[in-house]
């Protein structure tokens, strides 16, 4: 397996590998979890110097950040470890409200801390942003943590390219965190150019269109019942089979360049600039195995165009409820 390359976080930031590990589905959202089987799978992400690392205090709730710090424990020096908050869940599964509230960030760091078992956060995330709160008072909250050194570095998340300049203004933010894929590229448009604009790096989630760009699943059918999949609107219906159309000519630019989809998606993320940071989803060692092999792959001008083309947005909304995202 190659090493894990490293890329600059940011502007001033610290040098990271360019591929993250999202710890998400290791707890929460795709079925059961196999804790013994994340845990190899995070030991051996940090063996092959994939260091960034990311969960949240949403995902479980809690479970995540928890598992996560039980397994670099003893390994703290050799992660950049990442989590958020703003989301908050009740007993309710499918229950969400947003929390930016400064207090909530205080309060919400120190959390994650414990359940973390760390003595900092590396980068610390507002999730997702309660319009009613000033972007400049939760970013101003969230620099009073990197001051009082229990945060190294701030980031945001599905923000919208005005919320991003306003809280840049207000202290340095190292990453955004939003969704880009090869089928959804709306951020391009106007935020990627406010990224860009103040050395913000883009950590892309979901870069795999939430595994169909990887080959699957091709149905909801057979999906674990708390699946998130099951009602995401682009694996469903018309929209599915449109996507499979889209998922049909990745495959077969894949096999063109000797490489699986899920490597050329990741790949073709890697190819949109140096600040650009994917990060797949990795429950098992097999999916570190076979994303790590997109770190190895250098795609030509003319393959990444003919990737831009022949995909371009997915059918359907890339989430049930889109008030949430872009504020």
């Amino acid at each position: 397996m190659p090493m894990g390359q490293l890329r600059r976080l940011g502007r001033d930031g610290p040098w990271v590998s360019a591929l993250g590990v999202g710890c998400m589905g290791m707890s929460d959202f795709y079925g059961p979890a196999d804790e013994a089987e994340s845990r190899a799978t995070l030991h051996e992400a940090l063996d092959h110097g994939l260091n960034f690392l990311d969960t949240a205090d949403m995902y479980g709730p809690h479970t995540n950040e928890e598992l996560v710090g039980r397994a670099i424990a003893g390994r703290r020096d050799e992660v950049f470890l990442a989590t958020k908050f703003g989301v908050v869940r009740s007993e309710d599964p499918r229950a969400r409200r947003i929390d930016s509230s400064p207090g909530y960030a205080r309060r919400a760091c120190e959390a994650s801390l414990r359940r973390l078992a760390v003595d900092h956060i590396d980068l610390f995330y507002l999730h997702r942003r309660n319009p009613d709160v000033p972007i400049e008072e939760t970013v101003g909250a969230m620099a009073g943590l990197v001051a009082e050194g229990k945060v190294r570095f701030l980031g945001l998340s599905e923000v919208s390219a005005e919320t991003l300049r306003r809280g840049c203004a207000e202290a340095p933010i190292a990453a955004l965190q939003s969704e880009y894929s090869l089928w959804t590229r709306g951020l391009e448009r106007e935020i990627l150019p406010v990224a860009r604009e103040f050395g913000v790096a883009v950590v892309a989630y979901a870069p795999l269109g939430r595994g169909l760009l990887a080959g699957g699943p091709a149905t909801v059918e057979g999906l674990a019942a708390d699946d998130i999949r099951r009602q995401q609107p682009r694996f469903l219906g018309d929209d599915l089979t449109a996507n499979l159309r889209l998922v049909e000519r990745v495959r077969t630019l894949a096999s063109e360049s000797g490489c699986t989809p899920a490597q050329l998606a990741l790949a073709w993320l890697l190819g949109q600039g140096t600040d650009v940071f994917p990060l797949p989803g990795m429950r098992r060692r097999a999916h570190l195995r076979e994303n790590t092999g997109s770190l190895g792959l250098s795609l030509s001008p003319d393959l990444l165009r003919a990737a831009t083309e022949a995909v371009g947005e997915a059918a359907g909304a890339r989430a049930p409820d889109m008030t949430r995202l872009e504020q």
